[in-house]
């Protein structure tokens, strides 16, 4: 694919991810989606085949953004290495909080059901592997960021331990 056409996908994959419909369900997903988990009625709703309500179930949202990701990674249409370096982490990040989610969906759909986005995911981790701290040019030196409440907030964390 040309280079024009590279950074239009691009462009179009980050106007997409900020889209309010993807940013609501990936909030969803954070905040309250293995508390819903927890209820039977809806996993229930994630196992039945057939329409599911994404106003009901906003995860559903997000795991489409991510599989059309795959589907366009696996067919070659988006740069691999331009694509992880914006969402890598990410990626690896939601398909852990979305994977019940989809091996519910599995159980009546089969292994097919969001295969592109579990695809993306095993891409993801590949290039976090390959890349454990970002993709960063060789030969450019990393700036030290100053981090003036490391110390207290260390302390913090260690007196609010659970267990402590």
């Amino acid at each position: 694919m040309r280079a024009s056409n590279q950074l239009e996908a691009v462009l179009s994959l980050e106007r997409d991810f900020r889209s309010p419909e993807v940013q609501a369900a990936l909030r969803y997903v954070q905040e309250r989606l293995p508390a819903r988990l927890e209820d039977p009625d809806y996993r229930n709703e994630l196992a039945v085949i057939g329409f599911v309500n994404t106003d009901v179930h906003p995860e559903l949202s997000a795991c489409n953004w991510f599989n059309e990701m795959g589907t366009l990674l696996k067919h070659g249409l988006i740069s691999e290495d331009t694509f992880m370096d914006l969402f890598a982490r990410l990626i690896r990040y939601y398909w852990k909080a979305l994977a019940p989610a989809v091996s519910i969906m599995r159980r009546s759909r089969g292994a097919g059901q969001y295969h592109d986005f579990e695809y993306l995911a095993l891409r993801a981790e590949a290039w976090v592997e390959r890349y454990p701290h970002g993709y960063f040019p060789r030969g450019v030196a990393r700036s030290a960021l100053p981090d003036p409440w490391n110390e207290a907030d260390a302390r913090r964390a260690s007196a609010t331990a659970p267990g402590e």
